[in-house]
């Protein structure tokens, strides 16, 4: 049976050993925080990670309560916009946009794509908003480590 290719990809981001990895979504306020803040708590000593997005906004409250869940705190970053990142030195670059158009990054780096669902969007009832978030972070979590080694 064949690897889903985000495991390929993912395994391919450990081979590569990237120094800088950058998560680009569109507000840069869920699914690229929360990838953010899991890759610095997996990723080795001097390894760079950062998030941006072409219409960046604020880092939403359910990605901060989703995180803080697993031990790991967001209060501490902002929404950024891509222009904001300078191109030299990012390596890697990983797309999560499923249902937008995603944020383009000019560089060299090498490229992913995991499309995963916009949490933001999900359900009526806060509780049913932040199940969104945890199944976004709990998959984050699972391909990240397959990159970190987590």
């Amino acid at each position: 049976m064949t690897a889903p290719a985000w495991q390929r990809e993912a395994e391919e981001l450990r081979r590569r050993a990237p120094r800088h990895v950058l998560f680009l979504c569109v507000a840069n306020s869920a699914r690229s925080q929360m990838a953010e803040g899991i890759a610095r708590s997996l990723a080795p000593p001097g390894v760079t990670v950062s998030s941006a997005g072409s219409r960046p906004s604020r880092v939403n409250p359910l990605a901060i309560r989703a995180l803080a869940e697993i031990g790991l705190d967001l209060r501490g970053q902002r929404s950024k916009g891509v222009d904001e990142i300078p191109p030299d030195g990012v390596d890697a670059v990983v797309t999560l946009c499923a249902e937008e158009v995603c944020p383009v990054f000019l560089g060299k780096a090498h490229r992913v794509h995991w499309g995963l669902p916009d949490p933001a969007g999900a359900g009526e009832t806060e509780e049913e908003q932040l199940q969104a978030f945890r199944e976004v972070r709990d998959e984050l979590r699972r391909r990240l480590a397959v990159v970190f080694g987590g």
